[in-house]
């Protein structure tokens, strides 16, 4: 997919009318796989004057890049405990690596854009866990983040991948939106003769001898981007 370094004026103009209400000179910071290495996908920081919020958007999973399954796949169940429940491991820690990185930066635009500013988090696929487990943080940890209140923090998670056990999703239901268009995709899939899950899974990965899922390095070296 073509990367347009001008949002004014973008190489693909999506369908949609919502792309051009975006103001480029909104866009605050656009990290790159080299900037944020193995850790997390790249992400957005961008200050929407028209509706009063700084956004911090995450990019889903890019299935040729091998360091998004490492995230994906760093999950250790039942050993990451938070808040008295579970969350996903690897998804946890990219959350808590692009706060540290930002943390200053979010808490300097909320407040050059004062009081009633809401501070807002979004993702899809493997970028909504990581904006999903930041919202929780953030929601823990307001006083860092200039006293924001709880009513002033949201996160949109689209298509959002498993990260909280069900006791912390009920408990942050005011503040995450999850958004999903399907239910049981794998046998609506195969339903309609298309790739399954597990079928997909069975051609991205191959398992070594203890059993642990590695990419297959013929899929990872295709140069092709899909959001």
């Amino acid at each position: 997919m073509a990367i347009s370094d001008d949002l004014d004026n973008p190489k693909l103009m999506p369908a949609t009318r919502g792309y051009t209400q975006i103001d480029g000179a909104g866009v605050h910071k656009r990290t790159t796989y080299d900037e944020v290495g193995t850790a997390c996908p790249p992400y957005l920081v961008y200050v929407d004057r028209l509706r009063n919020e700084v956004v911090l958007a995450v990019r889903g999973l890019n299935l040729v890049r091998n360091a998004d399954y490492k995230v994906l796949m760093d999950n250790k169940l039942g050993m990451q405990m938070f808040d008295g429940g579970y969350v996903h491991h690897g998804l946890l820690k990219a959350a808590q690596f692009i706060l540290e990185r930002e943390t200053e930066t979010l808490r300097e635009l909320l407040r050059q854009q004062g009081p009633d500013c809401k501070l807002i988090f979004a993702g899809h696929s493997l970028g909504s866990g990581i904006a999903a487990l930041m919202t929780v943080l953030v929601v823990n940890n307001r006083k860092a983040f200039g006293n924001i209140p709880r009513s002033h923090i949201r996160c949109y998670a689209l298509a959002p991948a498993r990260c909280m056990s069900l006791n912390l999703a009920v408990k942050y239901a005011d503040v995450i939106y999850s958004i999903v268009l399907q239910a049981n995709p794998s046998k609506i899939l195969a339903s309609k003769g298309r790739t399954s899950w597990d079928e997909l899974v069975d051609k991205l990965f191959t398992r070594d001898e203890d059993g642990k899922l590695i990419v297959n390095r013929d899929m990872v070296a295709r140069d092709v981007v899909i959001e």
